[in-house]
């Protein structure tokens, strides 16, 4: 009898026997430690890519500032460096009145969920070589995936 693999109740990927989302997230990120070139190049990206499929990391401002990042890189080009600089004030822990992670009594989620098309199990099927290629590749999948669930949302 043919076993078939679990699947992540957040992403939906496919995990092998062990694995997990986490565990691939931690496989890319010991491909940006042996390859800093590519954590300079996408680390932002990868980050932001595994929590906004794994939306229970975040709380719900979390999430919605998540997704202003996510557009702030895509859509306008922004840097790492730009965002920081742009959002320092607002995200404060000194002077922010909400919480970026999530607590006990406050996740983020979608309603209705999202249909993913690409996954952090994707990422690391593709390869080392291809590392940098696949986290864009990601990054602008979700931002599809995203932009969908929101027309269907409020349709």
């Amino acid at each position: 009898m043919m076993t078939i693999p679990p699947r992540c109740p957040d992403c939906g990927a496919l995990q092998a026997a062990g694995e997990t989302c986490e565990t691939y997230f931690h496989q890319l990120l010991f491909w940006e430690a042996e390859r800093p070139d590519y954590g300079a190049q996408v680390h932002h990206l990868m980050v932001l890519c595994y929590h906004l499929q794994h939306p229970g990391l975040y709380s719900p401002q979390g999430l919605i500032a998540a997704r202003r990042l996510l557009a702030d890189f895509l859509d306008r080009g922004l840097s790492p460096q730009a965002v920081r600089q742009r959002i320092r004030a607002r995200v404060d822990s000194g002077a922010r009145t909400w919480t970026i992670t999530a607590r006990t009594d406050a996740h983020g989620a979608y309603e209705p969920p999202v249909a993913w098309t690409m996954t952090v199990a994707d990422v690391v099927a593709g390869g080392v070589e291809a590392y940098c290629d696949h986290v864009r590749a990601w990054a602008q999948s979700i931002r599809a995936a995203l932009a969908t669930r929101d027309r269907q949302a409020s349709a």
